[in-house]
């Protein structure tokens, strides 16, 4: 090995990471160090660089001057050992960079190791330290990475990665936190709780883990029943308000609402619960999907600057399409719970115009300067790649098991494109940009490119409620009247410091014909108050037609506002199973949700 790394938080109360590199073979003509602009998984250029506080280098034990060549690159002088010492700034309470504090440190390594250029394929330790003081003493570690000779798993101490893409890849979190182990199919998993959760329930959180687990090697894997990894690591922050979550190779890193999180008594799962087990699917399937099986786009990731590919429909979305489904066929979502998610999702965007004006493709191309910086026009302008994603996923399941009489389906896509990755070995070379309508058609005998055509590069709306109706499940399209604010205004709003601040307003609707904006303070309606906590209430008074005067503040500018109601209430989708289906529908049905009664993995928690 060659590349030497250490990293202490040096000061939590700071937010501060003390980290070197030491490269004992560095370039002779000067040794360049970069670190990445973005971390893979989420599409935004984030400037890691910025949250370097200072930095120096090391020649033997000469100090020698750094040269910055641009915003996230260093160069080196000659020299036949060179070690860089810097601080890192960790004060993002995310998923995607690096946070630390009096209660526990955690970090991807994207945002703390700078990469040696040309070293990328070298073999690297991390020695990984604590924090100094008695506070700490109860501290531990937990990553993917693998352990050095004389380290033990959950210890401080000196950790491997085969190269630089492996020891990014392997997020950390330190700190007094509860552990929960299991066993899938012989494979360790362990899930890493760091916040207060109140009676934790620990056996039932790793119970049903397994499940799920166990459910999606066995999608992939019907025969072998292998992983393609030898451990796996869930590590989760349960915080106030969040939801999110980054998927690595053999790991995640989430973050959920405490309220997401099972309960010692806790009878029936709760949809808080419901919404963690499928965020914890989404990133476990990611481990083939994308960690593996990746666009053409990312083999190699350049992390010097976007990495645009027009597939993220069909990564992300149909990744979002297989987490609640995988839940239904784990038993952990009832066949009535999983429709009525899969209704929301439809109604969500077939509410917004924006699906009309973006293709999820484009959606895909663009997300760098759209999808993960929306603004308040964004659901007027861009589509979700996740949700249009899934729904084209949807779209193409269905029509594949409907047309081979449940034969086929997407999950003989998907393990196609595993059996390529797998057969190409470090020869992969990705998924190409049109290659998506040749593996469905490869897989299931099915020419769709003229569908897939239209739903990804072209904005057509699939014909739901034919694609239903061979599977005896009723979509219908029903008047959304719960959010009298949504319904008839046609804004969504938030409460801000005790004000109503409309934080969108939708194409076509009265809002926007009547000149409000997103921004605009609501203060009256109607002569009365408003509050975001009444608006609804004051509006239930009124019906489709009326007319109503809003008074608001722009910015410091008083506005008054005629809004003529809306005539007709938004539509939202229903789906419900025909319960006089025929046979031939409910095999169909079976064979898309079909819960199986699956062997429950061992569990035991520290």
């Amino acid at each position: 090995m060659s590349i030497f790394y250490a990293i202490r938080p040096a000061s939590p109360a700071a937010h501060l990471f003390h980290v070197t590199c030491r490269v004992e073979r560095p370039d002779p003509q000067g040794q360049c160090f970069m670190l990445p602009a973005w971390i893979p998984g989420s599409y935004m250029i984030r400037e890691f660089a910025r949250n370097i506080v200072r930095i120096s280098a090391l020649a033997g034990n000469r100090r020698v001057a750094l040269e910055k060549i641009d915003k996230h690159t260093w160069r080196a002088p000659p020299a036949k050992q060179m070690e860089l010492a810097y601080e890192v700034y960790a004060w993002d309470l995310s998923v995607r960079a690096a946070h630390l504090d009096e209660t526990h440190g955690f970090f991807n390594g994207s945002s703390v190791f700078l990469l040696p250029i040309g070293l990328e394929n070298e073999q690297c330790t991390v020695d990984i330290l604590p924090p100094a003081g008695a506070r700490y003493r109860n501290w531990r570690v937990a990553t993917a990475l693998a352990p050095a000779r004389g380290t033990r798993r959950l210890a401080f101490g000196t950790y491997e990665a085969a190269g630089y893409d492996e020891l990014i890849d392997c997020p950390v979190e330190m700190g007094d936190f509860e552990l929960g182990r299991f066993s899938v199919l012989d494979i360790p998993h362990e899930i890493v709780v760091t916040g207060r959760v109140p009676k934790l329930d620990m056996t039932r959180l790793t119970t049903d883990l397994a499940v799920v687990c166990e459910t999606q090697i066995k999608m992939f894997e019907p025969h072998s029943r292998k992983a393609p990894f030898d451990r796996y690591t869930f590590l989760t922050m349960a915080l106030a308000d969040t939801y999110s979550g980054l998927e690595h190779r053999s790991s995640t890193a989430l973050a959920t609402k405490r309220e997401g999180l099972p309960f010692a008594g806790m009878r029936e799962s709760t949809e808080a619960y419901r919404n963690f087990l499928g965020l914890a699917s989404h990133e476990y399937f990611h481990a083939w999907h994308i960690k593996r099986i990746k666009p053409a786009a990312f083999v190699p990731y350049d992390l010097r600057c976007e990495n645009h590919t027009r597939l993220l429909w069909a990564f992300e979305g149909f990744t979002s399409y297989y987490d609640d489904l995988l839940l239904t066929r784990a038993g952990l979502l009832t066949e009535p719970q999983y429709l009525t998610g899969l209704a929301k999702t439809l109604t969500t965007v077939t509410q917004r115009s924006s699906r009309l004006k973006q293709s999820v493709a484009d959606s895909s191309f663009d997300a760098w300067i759209k999808y993960y910086r929306q603004d308040e026009n964004a659901p007027n302008s861009v589509v979700s790649y996740y949700q249009k994603g899934a729904l084209v996923g949807l779209a193409l399941d269905l029509s594949i098991r409907a047309q081979t009489k449940g034969k086929r389906s997407l999950d003989d896509v998907m393990r196609l494109l595993w059996k390529h990755w797998k057969t190409a070995g470090a020869e992969y070379r990705g998924v190409d940009e049109d290659q998506i309508a040749l593996m469905v058609e490869q897989a299931t005998g099915l020419s769709l490119a003229h569908d897939i055509d239209e739903w990804s590069e072209g904005t057509r709306d699939p014909d739901y409620e034919a694609l239903f109706a061979p599977f005896g499940v009723n979509c219908a399209r029903r008047p959304d009247v719960d959010a009298a604010h949504f319904a008839l205004l046609g804004v969504k709003a938030a409460a801000a410091n005790g004000e109503c601040k409309l934080t969108h307003v939708f194409d076509g609707s009265p809002g926007q014909a009547a000149g409000l904006s997103a921004s605009d303070v609501l203060v009256a309606l109607g002569g009365l108050r408003v509050t975001f906590a009444n608006l609804d209430t004051l509006l239930s008074r009124y019906a489709t037609g009326d007319v109503i005067e809003l008074v608001a503040f722009r910015r410091d500018e008083l506005m008054r506002f005629q809004v003529k109601l809306a005539t007709q209430p938004p539509v939202r989708f229903t789906l419900e199973v025909n319960q006089k289906s025929a046979r031939s529908a409910r095999q169909l049905r079976q064979g898309w949700l079909g819960q199986r009664a699956l062997r429950r993995g061992r569990t035991n928690t520290t």
